[in-house]
């Protein structure tokens, strides 16, 4: 693997609320706000899934780090390399020592590393598995079937044309426990239509970015759980300025115009798929 070049840091993506600044200070120690410069992610759901997290629920944090607040016990993550995990820590100013979550290098496409499972319901036949622990004794994902209170995938899925994407979904949907409030949460680029970006950038495996509208996104989940199994919520937000905040929703899924980006009508499709178990 060629040796990695951090690209100089345009201050354009630096949008920290007070809040955020307090918060991000707490968790790494860092009082200097020009260190600061960018350190948090904040998301729908994410006071869930630290709650999820502090309460013991595993949480599987999957080619993106966000893992701020959760126990460093019930955290895995996972990417195809190590270097990234490594400057995570280079980011957050922490140390294996001082933050010895798991960390899985692996391939999700590669069945021995995380084999498809049909989701476990609260019907299901299959038993579910013991927990495994400790997480770093870990080599694979498989023996997470069925005991992640919490999935983080973000700018992922996109990188992946549609077959690949509703693979990469059935595989994730295996690994969520069958337990009210578990949660698959994240965000990609999304389109009001889905469909191939032609106008945007060419992915790593030399295709077009293919992009999911709300609706379709929806479906593609529907087709993995049973019915009334989860409850899936997606929506597109306009980038209003270069960066992760100043968003605002986008309404109308008709027509496929240009809707905020510089130069592709593309936004940020914010999701997540929550189990809402039924009553017996």
């Amino acid at each position: 693997m060629a040796e990695y070049t951090k690209p100089p840091l345009d201050e354009s993506f630096y949008d920290l609320t007070e809040e955020d600044l307090v918060f991000i200070k707490a968790q790494s120690g860092i009082e200097d706000p020009d260190t600061l410069k960018p350190k948090i992610y904040t998301f729908p759901m994410y006071e869930h899934v630290l709650d999820l997290g502090r309460k013991g629920g595993i949480v599987l944090d999957l080619g993106k780090c966000w893992s701020d607040g959760i126990p460093a016990q019930n955290l895995i993550a996972s990417d195809l390399w190590p270097v990234f995990w490594d400057l995570g820590h280079e980011l957050f100013n922490s140390t294996p020592a001082t933050f010895p979550a798991a960390f899985l290098a692996g391939d999700t496409f590669d069945p021995a590393f995380l084999e498809p499972f049909p989701p476990l319901t609260p019907s299901s036949d299959v038993p579910v598995p013991a927990a495994p622990a400790p997480l770093n004794s870990l080599t694979n994902l498989a023996p997470l079937r069925g005991h992640l209170a919490a999935i983080h995938a973000t700018c992922l899925f996109h990188l992946f044309l549609e077959p690949q994407q509703a693979q990469l979904a059935r595989a994730l949907g295996g690994l969520l426990a069958p337990a009210p409030g578990a949660v698959i949460l994240g965000s990609h680029v999304g389109r009001r239509a889905k469909g191939a970006n032609e106008k945007g950038p060419f992915c790593s495996g030399g295709h077009r970015m293919f992009c999911h509208s709300p609706s379709s996104w929806k479906e593609q989940w529907k087709g993995i759980f049973s019915e009334g199994a989860v409850e899936v919520r997606a929506e597109l937000r306009e980038k209003e300025k270069k960066g992760w905040g100043n968003e605002r929703r986008v309404e109308d899924e008709q027509s496929d115009t240009h809707i905020g980006q510089p130069v592709w009508p593309v936004a940020r499709l914010r999701f997540y798929v929550r189990c809402r178990l039924r009553k017996k």
